[in-house]
């Protein structure tokens, strides 16, 4: 090691150093306003979106002042304040895992904060990366240089969130999902170039008070992106033009408690077989397009149609823990009975049974009666159905003795009829946009999500999830039909159904076409810029 180097890590820290606590706050106040630009128990007030725009310049401000960049310990400290906003951000926005643990997964309340914390603490070491990432093109680059390379950081970081620890939950640009003007960037770049862009306005933002009068052209630019900023954000108040729709659906809310087993046996086979052969005949009551606000939805009354209504383009049932059976007798019957009473296709989450194993799976009937086909869903979820290392985590027995194992499926198939093609994701699978995509790919006209919310308890998981799943719709430019066992299908923990209308698109965005290219030509920029630094001596502190 060169005696310059030990020469400054033997120094002690200046007196005039920014303090390490002070440095950790500013990170955690952005992990405060970060959760508060995303749902919290409930749909999300329009004007939390725009905390966004000013999340992160706290912990730009904690990672990149001057003086705080004069420690001799700098990058070090850096990780460290990146690594305790990251920390909190995700204990505050997943905290519904420790609900679900607890109620569901039946482990003890210290068992189940513990799976919250090491969580956080698996995922906050991407903030940690952030963190140093910065502070090192900083000391290599300049100030102005790491405020440029923020977003590509920022946005690369997201991409190995989604491919090495399959996670990707609430990614920064899913704050801006109702921004009409800003989610036209999505059929380009998915919901990633909005990330960058939210990154660069706080970049920006931070850079007018951090530029001195030196750097009067930084602060011109800055003002330019601020002002750009404002704009976008206020398109969060702007409505989309409404989109003409040739077709409804019947969404099928059965409000199952997921904590026990409904086997619909006897007298109740009978009430609930009832019910839905009634409900989707109830084709007649107002049909929504879009989405609706929760308090605008009303639930279907009695049939009231008039003569030759047409029947609806699709049925749907969720996905949910019952006692359908994909080889089970009565199951077939029922949907049998289900298509012929409605003349549509219906969609129905179950458990596919073969001589392969056991899936998560959605089967496909005709209107005809026929089942015509099965998607068994392929990107499982860990610890719910399945236990990744099981051998591993021979001391949560309690956990994974509850957790299903599930074989997971190997083809994203397309469901046809009439002339109309339809994709089907399960659950979890609506937060992993590359994969979506290929739905629409293999020519789906209309992607259909269909999920079981009720592990999420009345947290904030249910309407982030929504918000996820919208997201897919924008960057394929698809209609959506999402069908969930007890909201946000119809209100929440009833007993309902919606009449949803929808059309059917043939076209390919750039995002269908060619994925997450945008992301990975941040990360080619990132490892350029890696690359490039490593060749530089390290800059004064001070630049």
């Amino acid at each position: 090691m060169p005696a310059s180097v030990k020469t400054a890590l033997a120094q002690p820290p200046r007196s005039d150093s920014f303090p390490l606590a002070w440095s950790i706050l500013l990170g955690l106040v952005t992990s405060v306003l970060l959760d508060f630009s995303f749902p919290i128990a409930g749909p999300m007030p329009p004007w939390h979106a725009w905390l966004a725009w000013i999340a992160l310049v706290p912990l730009l401000y904690a990672l990149l002042n001057g003086r705080a960049a004069a420690h001799p310990r700098y990058l070090r400290r850096a990780a460290l304040t990146g690594y305790a906003s990251g920390v909190l951000w995700y204990s505050l926005n997943c905290y519904w895992i420790y609900q679900t643990m607890l109620y569901y997964g039946h482990v003890p309340p210290l068992g189940s904060a513990g799976i919250l914390v090491l969580f956080s603490l698996v995922l906050g070491l991407y903030f940690a990366l952030f963190g140093l990432g910065v502070a090192f093109f900083r000391r290599r680059f300049s100030l102005t240089a790491a405020l440029i390379l923020a977003p590509f950081l920022w946005t690369a970081l997201e991409l190995a969130a989604a491919r090495i620890t399959s996670v990707p939950w609430d990614q920064f640009g899913y704050s801006q999902v109702d921004n009409f003007w800003l989610t036209r960037l999505a059929p380009w770049t998915g919901v990633y170039g909005i990330s960058f862009i939210l990154v660069l306005a706080n970049s920006a933002l931070f850079a007018i008070g951090a530029t001195g009068p030196r750097h009067r052209k930084s602060i011109q630019l800055s003002l330019l992106c601020i002002i750009l900023a404002l704009l976008a954000a206020a398109a969060s108040l702007d409505a989309p033009p409404p989109v003409p729709t040739s077709d409804y659906a019947v969404l099928i809310q059965p409000n199952i408690d997921v904590a026990t087993n409904d086997n619909w046996q006897g007298s109740e086979w009978d009430g609930d077989v009832g019910w839905l052969l009634q409900q989707v005949r109830a084709t007649c009551t107002p049909a929504y397009k879009g989405m609706p606000r929760p308090s605008a939805v009303s639930l279907p009354g009695p049939p009231s149609c008039v003569p030759n209504t047409p029947p609806p383009g699709v049925v749907l049932w969720p996905e949910v823990d019952s006692w359908f059976r994909s080889d089970n007798p009565r199951t077939i019957a029922l949907l049998h009975a289900l298509a012929t009473t409605a003349h549509a296709p219906v969609i129905a989450g179950m458990v596919g049974e073969d001589a392969t194993g056991i899936y998560n799976s959605a089967v496909f009937t005709g209107a005809n009666g026929v089942i015509a086909g099965r998607y068994d869903k392929i990107h499982l979820v860990p610890f719910g159905e399945y236990v990744p290392y099981r051998n591993l985590f021979f001391f949560a027995h309690h956990l994974t003795n509850q957790v299903g194992d599930f074989n997971r499926g190997t083809h994203r198939n397309v469901f046809r009829v009439d002339g109309h093609t339809f994709g089907v994701f399960i659950c979890y699978e609506s937060v992993f946009a590359d994969e979506v995509r290929h739905f629409a790919l293999s020519g789906a006209q209309v992607l259909v999500n269909i999920s079981d919310d009720g592990w999420y308890g009345d947290t904030s998981a249910p309407w982030q999830h929504l918000n996820m799943a919208r997201m897919r719709a924008i960057e394929n430019h698809r209609w959506l039909l999402r069908d969930t066992n007890n909201g946000l299908s119809a209100p929440r923990h009833m007993l309902a159904s919606l009449i949803a209308r929808y059309g059917y698109i043939s076209g390919t965005t750039f995002y269908t076409r060619h994925g997450d290219l945008f992301a990975w030509t941040c990360f080619i920029v990132v490892i350029g810029a890696l690359g490039l630094a490593f060749l530089r001596p390290a800059r004064n502190a001070h630049a």
